[in-house]
C-alpha cells in the first residue's frame, strides 16, 4: 500500500464507506466487521501512507484479536506494530506465527519478513525472503514485484 498513488483512489467511494462505517460504529456491539472497516477507513482517509494513524490502527487490530483472531490479523498486526515501533519490534511480532500451519508455505508472510529485514538493514536476509515470497506466490505480478525489490536491494 505505501507505493499507491492514492490520488488515483476513487475520491467519492472512499468518502462513502467512511461515511458507511461511521454511522455503523455507534450503533450496537461493534464486531469484525465493523473493526476491518474502521481500519480500511483510516487508510483510506490518508492522503498518504506517511499521514496513516498507525497507532490508531494497531490499537484496533489489538482489539479485532482479542473478539477475531487469526494468523492474517497476526500478520496484519505484525505491520502495524513495525509501523509504530519500528520494523525490529514487528519481526518479533512477526515470530508468532511461526509454526502455524495455516500460514505455511503463504508468501505474504515472507514478503512480510523482507520488507522489515530491508527496513532493519539485513539486507542480505530481506534479499533471500524476496525471493522465498516470489517462489511461493502464484500470482505474475507479485512475483515480479517481489524478485525486483530483492534485486534493488544492496549488496553488504
Amino acid at each position: 500500500m505505501a507505493e499507491q498513488d492514492r490520488r488515483l483512489w476513487d475520491a467519492s467511494m472512499v468518502a462513502e464507506g467512511v461515511a458507511l462505517i461511521s454511522e455503523a460504529l455507534p450503533r450496537g456491539p461493534t464486531g469484525p466487521y465493523q473493526l476491518q472497516a474502521a481500519i480500511a477507513a483510516l487508510h483510506d482517509e490518508a492522503a498518504s501512507d506517511a499521514e496513516t494513524d498507525w497507532p490508531q490502527i494497531l490499537a484496533l487490530y489489538q482489539v479485532l484479536a482479542k473478539i477475531s483472531p487469526s494468523p492474517v490479523l497476526t500478520l496484519n498486526k505484525a505491520v502495524a506494530i513495525a509501523r509504530t515501533s519500528g520494523p525490529l519490534a514487528g519481526l518479533a511480532a512477526l515470530g508468532e506465527l511461526e509454526g502455524d500451519e495455516r500460514m505455511a508455505g503463504n508468501h505474504r508472510v515472507e514478503a512480510v519478513r523482507a520488507h522489515l529485514l530491508e527496513q532493519a538493514g539485513f539486507h542480505a536476509e530481506a534479499n533471500a525472503a524476496y525471493r522465498k515470497a516470489a517462489r511461493l506466490t502464484t500470482s505474475v505480478p507479485e512475483q515480479r514485484y517481489l524478485q525486483r525489490k530483492a534485486l534493488t536491494l544492496p549488496e553488504h
